[in-house]
């Protein structure tokens, strides 16, 4: 606050005033302030009477997740505040539901809070702005994405070696017509499913058809309608692979409502909670979203207590859970 109010050539209180909205402020100083602060990235500390502790540190972490309403992303963060609770943190989180200007606005809204530091799932195309938070000193872990413009640890899972399982199993059980249904494109994950999707199929020698290919999708309403579609086709899929969890259930409810779930193959990336319990059981791809979590956690608390060591990438990887759905054989086809 003092190198903001020497900036714009007023005295502390003023800057307080202006800060906090008060009246009696001219507007040509609360321009100068703002513009001060602006300059220099002031950020007004809310809690610091509630939060500061003797050693600077609030005790509290920073979590950006993609979106609560996925199963995934609940899992990795229940996985973190488990570890956090253990170092007497607690978590400030915030649901970005995939939208890139929440992530910015939440980054902003907890860096207010003087967070100890952050674990970010990313969503924009660019993290550059995290590195005035990372230079402040304030430890920084991505989750489930790869950041880009900023180097820094991060925990994924092995998206691409998990997607060509599901293909490989597939294409095992005399599938050539294998349907991909994949999230929004400019999410990372959704990209790298597709990758492996791709590569397995060139890898057998079987030509992508463009009209399998479906992406754009995040809700498993829009995963239904287009599975539909698909299904109906002159020519449709004898198996699917659905590359999320809210796609993979809508893809279900799309095979039973045609009555093909004991005729069409389907694998899912993420398992789906009672899909042992469906019939025919769903086969999926499984990530483990309680070590994503607890590795990225764990990361960001070995920076707090002293850590420099260089950033990496953590990848863990994915299993292949066979139950049913994913062993029905292509038309003509034979298992093996």
């Amino acid at each position: 606050m003092r190198d903001v109010a020497r900036l714009a050539g007023v005295g502390i209180k003023t800057v307080s005033r202006v800060i906090n909205g008060e009246p009696n402020v001219s507007p040509g100083t609360t321009e100068r302030v703002r513009r001060a602060a602006a300059d220099l990235l002031y950020e007004p500390d809310l809690h610091a009477g509630n939060l500061r502790r003797a050693d600077g540190r609030s005790r509290t972490l920073g979590l950006l997740v993609s979106s609560v309403a996925n199963p995934f992303a609940a899992q990795v963060h229940r996985a973190i505040e488990r570890v956090a609770i253990e170092y007497g943190y607690a978590v400030l989180a915030a649901s970005l539901e995939d939208d890139p200007a929440a992530e910015l606005r939440a980054v902003t809204a907890l860096a207010r809070r003087r967070v100890d530091g952050f674990i970010v799932t990313p969503v924009r195309d660019d993290q550059s702005y995290l590195r005035v938070h990372v230079d402040r000193g304030t430890p920084l872990v991505c989750v489930d994405r790869a950041p880009r413009g900023i180097e820094t640890d991060c925990v994924v899972t092995a998206n691409v070696d998990g997607a060509r399982d599901a293909v490989r199993h597939l294409l095992s059980f005399g599938h050539r017509r294998i349907a991909f249904l994949g999230d929004l494109d400019r999410i990372e994950t959704a990209r790298l499913r597709r990758e492996g999707y791709v590569t397995e199929l060139a890898a057998a020698g079987i030509d992508v058809d463009p009209a399998l290919v479906v992406l754009g999708l995040h809700d498993d309403a829009t995963a239904t309608a287009v599975a539909r579609r698909l299904l109906t086709l002159p020519d449709p899929p004898t198996a699917i692979f659905s590359s999320q969890n809210l796609i993979t259930i809508g893809t279900i409810r799309a095979l039973q409502q045609l009555g093909l779930e004991h005729k069409v193959a389907l694998v899912g990336f993420d398992d789906v909670e009672t899909g042992d319990l469906m019939k025919p059981a769903i086969t999926a791809v499984a990530q483990d979203p309680d070590r994503i979590g607890r590795l990225a956690a764990e990361r960001l608390f070995a920076h707090l207590d002293g850590d420099t060591s260089p950033a990496r990438q953590v990848v863990v990887p994915t299993r292949l859970i066979v139950r049913g759905s994913g062993e029905i054989p292509a038309p003509g086809g034979a298992a093996h």
